[in-house]
Order: structure tokens, then C-alpha cells, then sequence
């Protein structure tokens, strides 16, 4: 189902991140924030993660996240998966600081305000345990240097451009 706005991340860019993270991600507590069809959060999932959480505000994706999560019961996951209906922003406004390991961050590309308030949000949360960070989604037209400039004490160790999307993942967040 096309829902306007969801802009899921291309299979390309998604193996191109879980090659970044590894095939083990055991012991990490996920943050899949504007989840849209889930795909970042049911990967890390399905790669050990112990706890992740996926965000979506908007009711039509909720209802698909859960349809879609009900389908992949048939080989479930061995960590945690929630599955919250709420603004990822609010949530994680609500988050203890260093409290998940790796964050997902693809927000809609229209609202460059939200993208920035949730990545300087993500990185109080984010406490960067080896093998996490933050990963975000943005669209091309923006500079990958004005996203570095919100995380000045964290650095884009992977970067990528494919199309109109940009992705990093930031690391090395504390002293």
C-alpha cells in the first residue's frame, strides 16, 4: 500500500547500512524512529538485536508495521520488538540519555526542522555502544556538512549517495 510521504529506504542503501553494522547486532537496544514500513527495525531485529523499537505517528503505517510484523512472526526474531502508534520525536524526548545503542532516522524529507530537532534528540539518547550510532536518511539537496554541523562531538564514518538520498552513520559520539 503507497501511503503519501513514505519514501522506504531502497533495498541498495538498506544492505549498504546492515554491511556498515555487521551481521550480528546482539546485546543493542534499536531505535527505528518515523518507521514507515519498518524495514531498518525488522533487519536489525532479525540480526539479534536484544530490544528495538519502531515509531510511527501516521495510523495507516502503524496498521501496516503491525500487519507486516504479524507476517514475520512465521521466523520471529529473538530479541523484543515494540511496535509504538506516537510522534518519534515526543518519544524520544521522553528517552534517558545513553539509554538505546543504534537509531534509525529516516523522518519525511519535506521537514528538514523535525529531521534536525530528532537528530540532536537521537544523539543525547544514542550512548554509541560498539557496533551502534546513528544512522540517518536525508535527501540529496542538503549538504552532508550542515547534518555533520547538528552532531559536532560525533563524525560520519560511513557515508553513502544513491539518487536523491544521502545516509550516514555516525559514530564515536562520546569521549
Amino acid at each position: 500500500m503507497e501511503l503519501p510521504g513514505l519514501r522506504p529506504t531502497t533495498d541498495r542503501i538498506r544492505e549498504t547500512l546492515f554491511n556498515w553494522l555487521g551481521q550480528d547486532l546482539t546485546g543493542l537496544r534499536c531505535l527505528d524512529l518515523f518507521a514507515g514500513t519498518g524495514a531498518l527495525g525488522f533487519e536489525a531485529a532479525s540480526r539479534g538485536a536484544d530490544f528495538v523499537v519502531l515509531l510511527e505517528k501516521d495510523k495507516k503505517a502503524f496498521t501496516n508495521l503491525k500487519t507486516n510484523f504479524a507476517l514475520l512472526q512465521s521466523s520471529p526474531a529473538s530479541g523484543v520488538v515494540e511496535i509504538i502508534h506516537q510522534d518519534s520525536l515526543e518519544y524520544l524526548k521522553q528517552q534517558a540519555d545513553r539509554s538505546s545503542n543504534l537509531i534509525f532516522i529516516d523522518p519525511p524529507f519535506q521537514d528538514f526542522g523535525l529531521f534536525d530537532r530528532a537528530l540532536i534528540e537521537a544523539a543525547r539518547v544514542c550512548d554509541d555502544t560498539p557496533g551502534g550510532g546513528i544512522y540517518v536518511e536525508f535527501p540529496s539537496i542538503r549538504p552532508r556538512e550542515e547534518i555533520e554541523a547538528l552532531l559536532p562531538a560525533w563524525h560520519c564514518g560511513k557515508y553513502l549517495e544513491a539518487g536523491q538520498v544521502k545516509a550516514c552513520l555516525f559514530r564515536g559520539g562520546r569521549d
